[in-house]
């Protein structure tokens, strides 16, 4: 990591009110993974965050200049990921967060993940994603017949692995929570930590 840059880490004491995963990779958005983190903290759950390895990873910035078609990426913070993915024990956590960005497309690939995921589902556990990390959960194959929300150019990749693609920023259906974008954090938050806080 380039010397000066600030690098987040999750709070590391244990919670009460138990642990959350976050999914990350190089190239996940910023606001995407820092907003949940912190708003997970302040509801009190210990947020663990999960990537390919257990080292620092470079998020990005996702923005859309005038004039142009498409997103315009910047760097942005680097993060501590605490676990790999191959070392998850999904009975630990209470919910699991694919954060988005460009991060998704690559770690939808491995098969720790994926399992992680699925078994989260089979569990009746709060799983979420925001933006691209619908990829993570189509390649999981854990929306398979449900609504769900993206951002649009990922519409297709939810559809064609069964899902019922709704244009709106955040959809919760069963225990699965989705967001569009990074601007609808707080509404995706707001559902997420609602279905941790059921029981």
């Amino acid at each position: 990591m380039k010397s000066g840059k600030s690098v987040i880490q999750s709070e590391t004491l244990a919670s009460p009110r138990g642990k959350v995963l976050l999914v990350i990779g190089d190239a996940a958005e910023v606001i995407d993974t820092v907003y949940p983190l912190m708003r997970l903290q302040e509801a009190d759950y210990q947020v663990v965050v999960a990537g390919p390895d257990a080292r620092c990873f470079s998020l990005v910035l996702h923005q859309r200049s005038q004039g142009w078609d498409i997103t315009q990426e910047t760097a942005g913070y680097a993060m501590q990921a605490d676990i790999a993915f191959r070392d998850i024990d999904p009975e630990e956590y209470a919910g699991l967060l694919v954060s988005g960005g460009r991060a998704p497309e690559y770690i939808r690939y491995d098969e720790h993940l994926l399992n992680a995921v699925r078994w989260m589902c089979n569990a009746d556990r709060p799983v979420g994603s925001v933006c691209h990390g619908i990829e993570v959960l189509a390649k999981a194959d854990v929306i398979r017949g449900k609504r769900i929300t993206t951002v649009p150019k990922c519409r297709f990749d939810a559809e064609v692995c069964g899902a019922t693609y709704v244009e709106t920023p955040v959809v919760v259906d069963g225990l699965l929570v989705t967001a569009s974008g990074a601007l609808d954090g707080w509404r995706w938050m707001r559902e997420f930590v609602k279905l941790l806080d059921r029981d």
